[in-house]
């Protein structure tokens, strides 16, 4: 039977260090706070854990975090000797507890025989990707709660090709997890034994290097930057992360003189005091790059999330900046990497994710290259990648992004790389600026050449201990009487992935769909756009999706501004 909230939080209080039993006697007479730390355990997803800071079951704190490293280490173990013997990579980001929390992860896994190489000091996702890879480990950690609010912390886990962990293997993984008590099931030793145990290693310049020198790779046009290194004028804020380091060095070391980081932001703070939300999807997030940018009268800006997965960018445009958004990115270096590489060739292929653009349909058709379209989640996209080294057909991967600001123009991660997304921004820059152009110039561009096509994401949250409830509810009431029409649009089709069909409303034919179950519902919308349903993975909201295709970019904004309208009516 399980254990209900009051007893799991009097079994804190009794067995717990004394810090956390100090923060758990804070609460003693707050019976609703209590309830919401110890009514389930923070849930272990195909992503790893996320959560709110705190002492608990269902919060990320040291306990938590020993016991998925511990279901971790069981997975590993029973896998054979042998694939134990290729340990685990750690990395961390500026998060508070980030730190311990990926040595309290290395001093289990060390108890459990298991080596451990751990970054010296916080390097971004991509890195630690990278290093599961380039030292063959078994799996990966990557402690992080990218661009969430500072609150949060997170624990991600990687399979042994760099990847986030897939379905099945997080799945077994969980299944170990469920089998630990949480306070006598854990094998723990200590940060000095672990160290002198001959398991553990700090890596450093001798990963990162090779790392820097696999982004660096990524250019693909040289000549054009080491003609305007000097001309071109970047503004980068790592939002108080990890990307400092690593986007300051692959810029300056690919020759780019005029870089001007933030001064505020370039400063580590798990509290991220100089904005809202660390999340460069945001535009307040920019508003010290705008400043900046426009004292230096810069060509563009560039800011990195946390961890450094994700990038977002603005540009010169009529005495100020114009934010251009995750699909306009993702288009923006698709026709830009497509247009710069020679010899292409039908198997060649770019992967991007059913909620992204459809821009990228007529771009890669123009270019006679292939797309694939997989699930939101880059473990998705280097499925795609990791299909394609096990089957080879002679095509080249080219380039992976999603909507979500995350781009990634190499094979030597399985994750998307925010350092190597930015050195490429910053190429497509300086190129187009040696055409006197800027990259909103570029864009107009491809919009001339490929169609108005215009999307837009935004969150329906639901928070509390019934949110989940209450999003499952509103899936599952669409699902049953999907939509026909929204507002004056009209849908020509509907998929329902967890079902796995598509249903033609113009024949009635009903098709399969090729994708393992997963509860998203997409409407195809005459003319080309798309609306999506999604709930999130990491968090209590449901994620709306839509994209639309105009006759002029005047057009697709006014249909666009219909169709959110419309569709707020019909998810009041």
């Amino acid at each position: 039977m399980k254990k209900e909230y009051k007893e799991r939080y009097n079994e804190w209080c009794s067995l717990a260090d004394n810090v956390t039993k100090a923060e758990l006697l804070d609460i003693a007479d707050n019976e609703k706070e209590i309830e919401e730390r110890f009514y389930k355990n923070l849930e272990f997803g195909t992503a790893g854990l996320r959560g709110i800071l705190g002492a608990g079951t269902n919060r990320m704190n040291i306990y938590t975090v020993r016991r998925a490293t511990q279901g971790l280490a069981s997975y590993i173990l029973q896998k054979g000797e042998a694939f134990a013997k290729r340990g685990v990579a750690i990395s961390y980001d500026c998060r508070h507890y980030s730190e311990e929390f990926a040595w309290e992860a290395a001093c289990v896994l060390v108890a459990n025989g298991i080596r451990v190489f751990i970054y010296s000091e916080m390097q971004p996702t991509p890195a630690l990707s990278f290093a599961v890879r380039y030292l063959n480990t078994a799996s990966g950690i990557m402690i992080t709660a990218s661009h969430n609010p500072a609150k949060y912390n997170g624990y991600k886990v990687y399979g042994e090709d760099g990847a986030q962990m897939n379905t099945k293997d997080s799945a077994t993984v969980l299944s170990f997890i469920q089998q630990i008590d949480m306070f006598t099931g854990v094998k723990y030793t200590s940060m000095q034994d672990a160290q002198d145990s001959g398991l553990l290693q700090v890596i450093g310049e001798d990963v990162l290097q090779p790392y820097m020198a696999a982004v660096k790779a990524c250019v693909k046009n040289p000549a054009v930057i080491n003609e305007m290194k000097d001309d071109l004028k970047i503004v980068y804020t790592p939002f108080h992360g990890t990307g400092y380091k690593p986007v300051m060095r692959a810029l300056t070391e690919m020759g780019f003189s005029q870089v001007f980081p933030v001064p505020e932001q370039a400063v580590k703070d798990p509290n991220f005091s100089t904005v809202k939300s660390p999340n460069p999807e945001d535009p307040e997030g920019f508003e010290m790059a705008t400043r900046l940018a426009m004292e230096k009268d810069a060509d563009i800006i560039i800011g990195t999330d946390p961890d450094s997965d994700r990038i977002g960018v603005l540009c010169k445009k009529d005495g100020g900046y114009q934010i251009i958004n995750g699909n306009q990115t993702g288009v923006l270096l698709t026709e830009y990497i497509l247009s710069q590489k020679k010899n292409l060739k039908p198997e060649d292929y770019v992967v991007s994710t059913i909620v992204s653009t459809n821009m990228l349909e007529p771009i890669t058709k123009a270019h006679g290259v292939k797309l694939y379209q997989v699930y939101t989640g880059f473990k998705f996209i280097a499925g795609i990648m990791k299909d394609h080294e096990q089957n080879p057909d002679g095509g080249e991967y080219l380039f992976g992004f999603e909507e979500s600001y995350g781009y990634l123009p190499g094979t030597y991660a399985r994750d998307k790389d925010a350092v190597s997304a930015a050195l490429l921004v910053c190429e497509a820059a300086a190129f187009y600026k040696k055409q006197g152009k800027t990259l909103a110039d570029a864009l107009t561009d491809i919009y001339e050449t490929y169609g108005y096509f215009l999307e837009n994401t935004e969150s329906l949250y639901m928070e509390g201990i019934d949110g989940m409830e209450r999003m499952n509810a509103m899936l599952e009431k669409v699902a049953e009487n999907p939509f026909r029409t929204i507002g004056d649009t009209q849908i020509t089709a509907f998929r329902n992935y967890q079902e796995g069909f598509r249903l033609d409303y113009v024949t009635g034919k009903k098709e399969a769909l090729s994708y393992e179950p997963s509860n998203v519902l997409y409407f195809e919308l005459s003319g080309g756009g798309f609306f999506i349903l999604r709930p999130s993975g990491t968090e209590p909201k449901i994620k709306l999706y839509s994209c639309v295709v105009g006759t002029s970019y005047e057009d697709s904004q006014e249909k666009l501004h219909e169709l959110k309208k419309a569709y707020k009516e019909l998810l009041a």
